[in-house]
């Protein structure tokens, strides 16, 4: 790619395969430049260093989390759009849950954006705005957990070696004393089951969720 042709879109864009396929660690001003064909100076027309970047990243993937909602809708639906959405975008890009903790958030148009409208719809349940903000951060960081700690093999796990895997963690579950410990022996037989993962995030959502509607209910 010519500098003529450089723009902070495609640099971002080429950032987020990087990311996806390398891990963050890779995502640098110099190795981008290499990926797109210019030198490290033709880059800092638009980020000044691995801060920005990280920042220009983040930024451009927290947009999808303010989706277009129906506004009549309730404001728990619309609570729900946006975490589902955060969620989505957060599998789709594995590193996302580390990059939170390398940006100033509140540096970021779109984790503004998203804050304020979250504010707004948790006011509508009858939070104030201290109490909307934790509801919001508990909501980012519950995500972000569900997200990091997606259940099954660990990703060194080849695919075909998967079922083994979870055979010899069930043998291990069920090796456990079964008169201390009687309900993680029992558990221990579903282990080689393989997981619905599906059905972990709609049953972790719902929990996040449920919680916060609880309260909002409890207030009137």
């Amino acid at each position: 790619m010519g500098s003529e042709k450089l723009s902070r879109e495609a640099l971002v864009e080429r950032a987020v395969l990087l990311a996806d396929a390398e891990g963050l660690e890779a995502v640098t001003v110099r190795r981008l430049a290499q990926e797109l064909g210019v030198t490290p100076m033709a880059l800092y027309w638009h980020v000044k260093n691995k801060d920005q970047l990280l920042n220009c990243l983040a930024d451009h993937l927290l947009a999808e989390v303010t989706p277009e909602f129906d506004p009549a809708a309730p404001w728990n639906v619309r609570v729900r759009a946006m975490v589902e959405a955060l969620v989505a975008v957060m599998r789709r890009h594995r590193f996302m849950p580390g990059l939170f903790g390398m940006v100033v958030k509140d540096e970021l148009a779109s984790f503004s954006r998203a804050t304020d409208t979250a504010l707004d719809l948790l006011r509508q349940a009858g939070f104030t705005l201290q109490e909307g903000y934790l509801v919001a951060t508990y909501l980012l960081h519950g995500a972000m957990t569900l997200v990091d700690h997606e259940p099954g093999c660990p990703p060194s796990v080849p695919q075909e070696q998967a079922a083994e895997w979870r055979r010899q963690k069930r043998l291990a579950l069920e090796s456990m004393p079964a008169d201390r410990y009687p309900r993680i022996v029992e558990y221990a037989k579903t282990v080689e089951e393989e997981i619905d993962v599906e059905r972990y995030y709609t049953f972790g959502l719902d929990l996040l969720l449920g919680g916060v509607e609880a309260l909002a209910a409890a207030r009137r």
